[in-house]
């Protein structure tokens, strides 16, 4: 663990400086920074930041759980009420998935870890098989975290992004592209990156996942290209089956032990980022909302009692976007905001509830939507140590029904993905289930169905970034994504 903890710190230190100096050459001239950064160390890091941040419940840079209106607040609501310039927390998602230009200098982020990793590692020598192994997974990690942006702003700048050098330093401003146009690249990015894997020998030693498990890591990737796909499905139909099936019959997460984050967080420094926010904080701020947990008393769920504590032996929630007293409610367990709590980015039963939509959607991909709907309700409820006849009578109380599939698949996979913020997000919004109320004290016309551009861009990027928000139809919450079609 201490080793660990060395690496993330060097890799820190490597990175602080790189956001600053973006012509790398100048590593050499700066005697306090090592001339050579090994690229495992910067991977590791560019993994830990995208675990901190997407798991991450601070009200300063991921307020996703309130999308979903899964999390109450007790005393400071304006989060749960949808306000996003008190604090700049469209600007620091921002900074920490891209590290663009305006970054903060302290806050290194994943693409531009990603994007020196790939550098040094043309000058390691290691073996071509190993090697190709290595741009596979960054590559990997690369797509996740443009695809996150993407599902989070829409347009934003990619095919020119990360690209200045000595002859062009600074803050240059750099155009947006067209959401649609960077998915169908991030699918062909995957195809190519899982091509380039070979299982018979590991991938970087550094990789805080899987390990340099090259199996897993095409797992990965075939289930990372699935996400993709049938988040496509109501834009691009016809594609959307085509690599949807084409991912299925690639390979896709088959149980937990295949997710994509970490199964036990360890302790200190890298600890369970919920851990951080909720508990070591020292603070009462968060709660369970009663949107969530009514809905769950309404269906005796059995993910309650290992989710959340009882108050006089009842699960009780949080009045969503209100105060409430700490004292008053239901408090979140070990299992959510423990130290060493598990923590997933992309993970087994979201695959089993996007097969289930695949299937609903006459995609071919192993099973009937019925079957595949129990099966991730099952998913759901082994990852939490729910047994199967616990399962199975929880699902004849809440049937599949073919006819209001979105509705059946959406609340279910809402519940599932609780404590997943952009997963949860991300089935709310293209299954249009539950449906949230806007609460009354909200500053914003509607439940967000997507987050307002970085202030930093109208300073920094100015042109660009109001041509965009003029072409997505504004730069307001209520724009919807590309994909969000209904």
């Amino acid at each position: 663990m201490k080793k660990l903890i060395l690496i993330i710190g060097l890799a820190s230190a490597a990175l602080t400086f790189n956001s600053c100096e973006r012509d790398i050459t100048s590593l050499n001239e700066d005697p306090k920074h090592p001339t050579v950064v090994p690229s495992g160390v910067l991977f590791a890091s560019a993994e830990h930041a995208l675990l901190d941040q997407v798991l991450s419940a601070s009200v300063n840079r991921n307020i996703t759980r309130f999308f979903t209106q899964q999390w109450a607040e007790t005393v400071y609501v304006d989060e749960s009420n949808y306000n996003m310039t008190a604090r700049p927390i469209p600007r620091n998602h921002y900074n920490r998935m891209m590290a663009s230009a305006s970054a903060v200098i302290n806050s290194p982020g994943v693409l531009s870890a990603l994007r020196d990793a790939r550098k040094f590692l043309e000058d390691e020598g290691v073996g071509a098989v190993k090697k190709n192994n290595n741009i596979a997974m960054i590559e990997l990690v690369n797509v996740y975290a443009w695809a996150n942006l993407v599902d989070t702003y829409g347009d934003i700048p990619y095919f020119g992004a990360l690209k200045a050098t000595a002859e062009n330093p600074g803050n240059a401003e750099i155009p947006y592209d067209d959401a649609k146009t960077i998915y169908l690249d991030l699918i062909k990015r995957i195809d190519a990156a899982v091509a380039m894997i070979n299982i018979s020998e590991p991938g970087y030693s550094n990789d805080l996942i899987y390990k340099g498990d090259m199996d897993k890591w095409k797992k990965m990737g075939n289930s990372l290209k699935f996400r993709l796909a049938v988040t496509l499905a109501d834009v691009e139909p016809a594609l959307a089956k085509t690599y949807a099936e084409a991912a299925f019959n690639a390979g896709l997460f088959t149980d937990k032990s295949d997710n994509f984050g970490l199964q036990t967080f360890p302790s200190g420094l890298l600890s369970n980022p919920v851990y951080q926010d909720v508990i070591q904080s020292g603070r009462n701020d968060f709660l369970p909302s009663d949107v969530l947990v009514n809905f769950m008393n309404s269906k005796s769920d059995p993910r309650r009692d290992v989710w959340f504590t009882k108050v006089a032996g009842l699960y009780v929630g949080g009045s969503y976007g209100d105060e409430n007293t700490f004292s008053d409610f239901s408090h979140f367990t070990n299992a959510i905001s423990g130290e060493n709590a598990q923590g997933f980015l992309l993970d087994y039963s979201e695959i089993m509830f996007l097969k289930t939509e695949a299937a609903a959607r006459g995609f071919s991909v192993g099973g009937t939507a019925t079957d595949l709907y129990s099966d991730a309700i099952k998913a759901s409820m082994t990852e939490y140590g729910i047994n199967d006849t616990t399962a199975t009578a929880y699902i004849a109380a809440n049937p599949f029904d073919a006819v209001n599939w979105k509705k059946s698949i959406g609340e279910q996979a809402w519940v599932a993905m609780f404590n997943k913020g952009f997963q949860a997000w991300n089935f709310t919004r293209r299954l249009d289930f539950p449906v949230f109320t806007n609460p009354a004290g909200s500053l914003v016309e509607g439940v967000p169905v997507r987050m307002f551009y970085s202030d930093q861009e109208y300073l920094l990027n100015a042109t660009y970034v109001k041509a965009a928000a003029q072409k997505i139809g504004g730069d307001k919450v209520t724009t919807k994504i590309f994909w969000d079609k209904f």
